[in-house]
C-alpha cells in the first residue's frame, strides 16, 4: 500500500506542477495590465449609421477580455488607438435557388484604418487597414438582419485589432 502512495503523490506533484507556468495576458513576459490603452471614438467615414459606435464599443470590450493591456482615458495610457471607419460592403454569397436574383446570404464586411501610437515616443507602431466580416441570412427584413448582424461584424474586426496590438513589437 506504501509504494502505491508515494506513486500517487508523485504524479500529483508532477501533474499539478505543470500549470504552474500558464497565464493569460501578454505572452512576452510582461505583466498583464501593465501597460495601458486608451480608444480614441471611432470616426465614421461610411454611408450606415451608427457602424462607429458598435466598433468602438466591440473593441474596447476586446482589450479588457483579453487582458494584456489596461483600458484607461487618461492622458497616461502607454498606447493610444485612433480609427477611422473607411468602408462598408455587402457581397452576395447565396441566392434563393426558385429566383436567382434575390440574395438569401450576404458578407458584410467593415474595413477600418488603425493607428496606434506610443504616447511617450509619439512613434507610430501600428498603421494597418484591418477588415471584419460575418455572414448575413436575409429574412423578410434586411434592415433588421443588419442591425443584428452589425455588433458581430464589429466583433470581428475588434479582434483582429486587439490581436495586432497584443501581438505587436513595440
Amino acid at each position: 500500500m506504501r509504494p502505491f502512495c508515494g506513486i500517487l503523490i508523485l504524479v500529483l506533484a508532477l501533474g499539478g506542477g505543470g500549470c504552474a507556468g500558464y497565464h493569460l495576458g501578454p505572452s512576452d513576459g510582461s505583466l498583464a495590465g501593465d501597460r495601458t490603452v486608451v480608444i480614441q471614438p471611432f470616426t465614421n467615414r461610411t454611408l450606415e449609421p451608427r457602424l462607429a459606435d458598435d466598433a468602438t464599443f466591440a473593441l474596447r470590450k476586446e482589450i479588457q477580455r483579453d487582458g494584456t493591456f489596461r483600458l484607461t482615458s487618461g492622458a497616461t495610457a502607454n498606447l493610444e488607438v485612433t480609427c477611422e471607419l473607411i468602408r462598408y460592403d455587402r457581397l452576395e454569397v447565396s441566392f434563393y435557388s426558385n429566383d436567382i436574383t434575390t440574395a438569401r446570404d450576404f458578407r458584410v464586411s467593415l474595413t477600418a484604418q488603425v493607428v496606434a501610437r506610443d504616447r511617450v515616443s509619439g512613434k507610430v507602431v501600428l498603421d494597418r487597414r484591418v477588415i471584419g466580416q460575418s455572414l448575413m441570412r436575409v429574412g423578410s427584413d434586411q434592415p433588421s438582419a443588419e442591425r443584428q448582424t452589425m455588433p458581430l461584424v464589429a466583433t470581428d474586426l475588434a479582434r483582429q485589432i486587439t490581436s495586432l496590438l497584443v501581438d505587436g513589437a513595440w
